[in-house]
């Protein structure tokens, strides 16, 4: 048995030198797994934080396609105005859309058309009318990554405002729908409660956006550098580059490459990848489509 002593493992006690050794070597891999590990993000938004505000554009960022777009369909369902208006309509948010560019003769003719849709009627009407059309065409448009976005700064205890050039009365409803807590959006004229077919100032679009944020910032007293905002489209980048935190979500090519170039956070909530390959801008998956399908409806009809 002498013989298979060796096959026995020999017990030696700690000395001061081995544990002192073994000790070392714990601590330097605790230190090196400290050093290789990614840094936790810091959490955000911060609860607590009243300065702090986040303001989200509609349009393919909230919501999927354009909310003037789908509030013209509900429009027409109620027959305020013909089918070859129409037709129009769905053109000029279809070339917009698709083209990517604001040419001004272009843009000023597709407020036209929409703010002679309106003259006339009462602001009540268009807001109980804007609550049904909700329901019918855009609360199931809500991009629920968005969504639960906005649900974080309410959480937090932050305020939550839309910011889009669609006609304030729209996004109100959207906002108040979604439980946000206001909006800003384009102000249509309208004296003694009826509308009169002129704008007040111009859309809120591109920097008018924000300068609209800055001045609430000035009015509720935020910290625009705590705050956030959220958009699509390279338009709004005015707007992202005022905030702390500006996210790029669901972004056109030129809004994603320059989010990469200034290090901004991204987030696209599209199944579909193929409108991001090719560079169409926001919205062009529901309003080009939609667009030309209700034109060649219109167009079918007047053919007959």
């Amino acid at each position: 048995m002498a013989a298979l002593g060796w096959l026995t493992p020999r017990r030696r006690s700690a000395t001061a030198r081995s544990v002192l050794a073994g000790e070392a070597s714990a601590e330097a891999a605790r230190k090196s797994s400290q050093e290789t590990a990614t840094p936790e993000e810091p959490v955000f938004p911060v609860i607590g934080d009243d300065r702090a505000a986040a303001f989200f554009d509609l349009d393919n960022t909230v919501m999927q396609g354009a909310a003037l777009f789908h509030f013209g369909r509900g429009l027409y369902k109620r027959k305020f105005f013909e089918t070859r208006d129409l037709a129009r309509f769905a053109w000029q948010q279809a070339w917009f859309r698709l083209a990517g560019v604001e040419d001004p003769e272009h843009m000023q003719d597709a407020r036209d058309s929409a703010l002679s849709i309106v003259k006339g009627h009462r602001v009540a009407e268009l807001e109980s009318i804007g609550e049904e059309i909700y329901d019918e065409y855009m609360a199931d448009r809500i991009w629920p990554g968005t969504r639960a976005l906005a649900q974080a700064h309410l959480d937090a205890g932050q305020k939550v405002w839309l910011v889009t050039a669609a006609p304030v009365e729209i996004a109100q409803v959207i906002a108040r729908r979604l439980g946000l807590t206001g909006a800003l959006g384009t102000v249509a004229e309208s004296v003694d409660g009826v509308y009169t077919g002129r704008l007040v100032g111009e859309p809120l679009h591109g920097p008018a956006k924000a300068e609209a944020v800055r001045a609430l910032a000035v009015a509720e007293g935020l910290d625009l550098s705590r705050c956030a905002a959220y958009s699509d489209s390279h338009n709004d980048i005015p707007m992202l580059s005022l905030v702390g935190h500006p996210y790029a979500i669901n972004p056109d090519a030129k809004l994603r490459r320059h989010a990469r170039e200034q290090d901004w956070r991204l987030r696209d909530y599209r199944t579909g990848r193929k409108a991001a390959k090719v560079g169409i801008p926001a919205a062009a998956g529901v309003g080009a489509v939609a667009g030309g399908t209700a034109a060649a409806i219109a167009l079918s009809r007047r053919r007959r």
